[in-house]
Parts: structure tokens; sequence; C-alpha cells
């Protein structure tokens, strides 16, 4: 037979010329993957250009920008986690800094199971604000939050103005808050930070609930929200600044 009219062989048939079979791993169907235990919501708060957005990335993305624009009202980022044998889905809520925002920003306070609040080690100002972010909590956050108080910046050890010990001695006057020094830019701290946080958070929760109390939880899988909670109503101050 003239060889331009031949009909070439089917790849992987047989030579009787049938299909050939699929292999044993093309049938195999590819397991979903297995949906996370907990869904907890995180927010970062603090006077404005701490460096919030910048950790928030840092984390979620490894990313870091150095010439960050200012976060307007609330961005978030989602990040899957692996703690104690749990996957566990961060909603980490990135609020703005700037006081005009705080009527939209506040309404994220009572969802959240922790509170990460951030000052700039180089500007004296971002740490005498403190006091006014832990009024915003006592008013509006739920009392089992956990909190985190973080001095970002590290990098700049050169320019500080805030020693650690003034940042230990101010998380020591906030009953539960812990205190970590940090640094977006050279990612030193910033994974600690978040993984133990949510490790304080799984110390407050039941690690096994039945499937229907987990459907009626506020841990469990809802879709992402596009607009801000109904702000809750303020609560008596529970902490002392």
């Amino acid at each position: 037979m003239d060889p331009r009219y031949e009909v070439p062989r089917r790849s992987g048939s047989s030579l009787s010329g049938s299909p050939a079979l699929p292999s044993a791993q093309s049938r195999r169907r590819k397991l979903p993957p297995r949906p996370a235990d907990y869904k907890l919501q995180v927010i970062i708060i603090g006077s404005r250009g701490v460096g919030k957005t910048s950790l928030m990335e840092r984390f979620t993305d490894d990313t870091f920008c150095e010439a960050c624009k200012s976060t307007v009202g609330v961005d978030f980022k989602i990040k899957t986690v692996e703690l104690r044998g749990k996957k566990i889905r961060l909603q980490i809520w990135d609020t703005a800094g700037q006081e005009r925002f705080n009527s939209i920003t506040s309404a994220y306070y009572r969802s959240a199971k922790g509170i990460v609040i951030v000052y700039d080690i180089t500007k004296q100002e971002t740490f005498e604000d403190l006091p006014k972010w832990m009024k915003m909590i006592d008013k509006y956050a739920s009392e089992d939050a956990e909190l985190l108080l973080v001095g970002n910046k590290l990098d700049c050890e050169n320019d500080r103005v805030i020693s650690r010990q003034q940042g230990e001695k101010f998380a020591q006057r906030i009953s539960g808050m812990r205190f970590c020094e940090a640094s977006a830019k050279d990612n030193y701290n910033v994974d600690e930070i978040f993984l133990k946080l949510v490790d304080d958070i799984l110390n407050k929760l039941p690690l096994e609930l039945p499937g229907k109390e987990l459907s009626n939880s506020i841990l469990s899988l809802q879709p992402e929200p596009d607009i801000p909670p109904e702000l809750p109503p303020p609560r008596p101050n529970t902490r002392c600044c």
C-alpha cells in the first residue's frame, strides 16, 4: 500500500486495532479536597501605616509591597492552615486605621475570634494610640476574643523608639493578651503570630462537634461575606487599659 494512504496506528492501541484500555491511574477518580473543620475570623487593627496590610499579605500570599496604599474601609484574604490535625479556614480582615472608617470597621469586631493589634516600633504615636484601639475592642468585640499585640517593623531596629519592654508592659496590663515583635518585610515571626493566635483560639473550642451542631455554629463554613455584618450594639467595658 502506498504509505501516503496508510492509517496511522492509534497510540496505545492493541495489535488487533482495538482502542487501548484506560490506565489504572486514569480510572481513579480524584478525591475532592477535605472540607475545613473550622472557619475562624481574625481582624487586624491599629493606626495608619503600621503595616497591617503587609502582615496579612505576607502571611496569606508570602509577598511584601514597599509602597502599600492605605486600606479603604475593610479588605480581607483567606488562608487555610492545619493545626492539631484540624483544617482551619482563616478569614483575615484588614481594617483601615483612619478614624473616619471606624463606623465601618467596628462592624467586624463582634464576629472575630482573634484580634491582632499592631503598632510601629519606630513611631511613638502608633503606640500611644493603643488605648484607643482597646476601647474599640471593649466596646464591640466578643469577650472571649483572643488578643495579640504586635510591634511591627523589626527590620527598622536602628530607628526604634518603642522598646520591647514597653510593648511587653502594655500587654501585661490586658488580661490574656500576648505580645510579639515582627517584621513583615523580613518575614520574621509573621507565621508564628497567626498560628499561635489560632492555637489559642482552638484552646477555647471543642475540637469535636456533632455535625448538626457544627452546621449551626459560627464556626461552620458560610459564603464569604460581601458586606459588613450588622453593627453590634456596644457592650460594657470589661478590660482595663
